[in-house]
This record gives C-alpha cells, sequence and structure tokens, in this order.
C-alpha cells in the first residue's frame, strides 16, 4: 500500500451510508473512488446496500429465497455463508486470493473486467453484475470502428476473445461465427461485458473447486429494459447446468434482508 493510499477516506462522499472506516477505502483503486462519487453512482447502491448484510457474512439460503426477477425460482437452498469481495477486495482491504491471475488470463495486458460483488463461499462463487441506471456493456472498439475483426477493409489482427484459449466467449457462449467486414453487429460485441464477466467467473470457480452462479441484481423499474439482452445472452450458454444457476434479483427484495 502507498504512503499516500491512508488518505483516500477523506475523500469517500456523504453518499456511503456506512462502513466509511472500514479498510477497504484505503484499498480501492481510484477508478471505483471516483464512481462513488457520481450522483447516480451503482457502486454507492452495491456498496449501501450490500454492506450491512455482509457482517461477517451473507447467507446463500437467504439469498436463494428470493423469488427471483427472471431465473429458476426452486433452486435447491445452500447453506453456505458468502464473504463479500466488493469490486474484488474483502471488507478488510485484502485483494480476493486468485483473481489478479485470472484477469491477466483473461483480459490480457488490457484493462481489467471489473466485477461489482464476489460471494465467495466454501462450495459456491457468486458474481454480480448490478445495475441501476446504466446498460449492459457492449464492446467498446466495435463501437467506436475499432474491431480488429470486422471493421477494416483488410483484417487488422485478431481479437483475444475470438484468438487466445483462456478467454474465448465461444467456449461457453454460442456467439455465431467469427465477425467479417460488414457483417451484422456480432454477438460477441452485443454480449461483451456479460461474456467477459462468465469468463472470469468461470476460471476463478474452476481454479478454486467451486460451483458458479451468475446473478443480476436490477431495480424493478429497469428490468423491461434490460431483460431483452439478458435472455439473449442466457440462452446462448452451451452449459445447462450453468443457465439453472443464472438469475435476476431485485435490488427491492434484496434490501428486505436487512
Amino acid at each position: 500500500m502507498s504512503p499516500s493510499s491512508g488518505n483516500k477516506r477523506g475523500h469517500i462522499p456523504k453518499r456511503v451510508m456506512e462502513g466509511i472506516e472500514e479498510k477497504i477505502f484505503d484499498a480501492l483503486p481510484q477508478r471505483v473512488l471516483g464512481n462513488l462519487r457520481h450522483p447516480a453512482s451503482e457502486n454507492a447502491l452495491v456498496w449501501n446496500l450490500m454492506y450491512p448484510l455482509a457482517r461477517p457474512d451473507i447467507s446463500m439460503e437467504a439469498l436463494l429465497a428470493l423469488r427471483p426477477l427472471w431465473g429458476t425460482p426452486a433452486i435447491e437452498a445452500e447453506g453456505d455463508a458468502l464473504r463479500p469481495y466488493f469490486w474484488g477486495y474483502a471488507i478488510s482491504g485484502q485483494r480476493l486470493p486468485g483473481l489478479d491471475h485470472v484477469l491477466l488470463q483473461v483480459d490480457g495486458p488490457g484493462p481489467r473486467t471489473e466485477v461489482d460483488v464476489f460471494l465467495v463461499g466454501e462450495r459456491n462463487l457468486v458474481l454480480v453484475e448490478a445495475k441501476n441506471r446504466s446498460g449492459l456493456g457492449r464492446c467498446a472498439r466495435y463501437q467506436k470502428g475499432r474491431c480488429p475483426e470486422a471493421q477494416a477493409d483488410e483484417k487488422q489482427g485478431t481479437c483475444r476473445y475470438w484468438e487466445v484459449p483462456e478467454a474465448r466467449f465461444s467456449d461457453l457462449l454460442d456467439v455465431g461465427p467469427r465477425p467479417v467486414h460488414e457483417d451484422p453487429p456480432p454477438a460477441c460485441s452485443m454480449h461483451y461485458q456479460l461474456a467477459r464477466t462468465l469468463l472470469v467467473g468461470n476460471e476463478l470457480a474452476a481454479k478454486t473447486d467451486k460451483l458458479l452462479h451468475f446473478w443480476m441484481i436490477v431495480p424493478k423499474s429497469r428490468w423491461s429494459a434490460l431483460q431483452r439482452t439478458w435472455q439473449d445472452f442466457c440462452d446462448r450458454l452451451h452449459d445447462d447446468a450453468l443457465w439453472r444457476r443464472l438469475r435476476v434479483l431485485a435490488w427491492e427484495d434484496v434490501r428486505t434482508l436487512r
């Protein structure tokens, strides 16, 4: 930890309602702290909702008892105590073991996939993608016309999410044929954020011998805007057992666990 890291706490905004004294705020990178200051901060929403549930852990059984907006409602409850890692950090400030190695495998040297919450139990690993007002992230390079696979008169290199064995979307999802110039927008662009998150979870679960779950938490009022994209993503999964461990919860329902 750098000598200046202890100064971070003084810049945490008032919208962080509880836990300002926790050491995680000395460890979080500036990009996360910057989001916490935004008026529509999803990071602040995640922290304020989940932190009160997480001392010392969150009950897997209680979470599975909530009726999902989407997903298998009658999934068998697991008596597993889940320890939260917000943006990859425990409340104590410790980094999730093995995460950085997995991120390097999946994302390479570029920007790293940032998962809102990892819930880590003895037998289960739950990845949580939290949404408030924003949509599901698409491939920025494709959106800006810089896809090396499809947006040049002649192919200009390759995309690691098609090429690198540890990072191929197609190993877990049916993303259609490899994109080429002048094709319609490909599924790998539309599902870029969800697919990267799934890859990280799959690798981390395999390395820690845990059962992977992938959940999204959204406000009830936003679900209709996200449902079609989420459903299309889920329908592309190769693994039917994993499909049954995907679910969408409402913020309003999670809040009742407090």
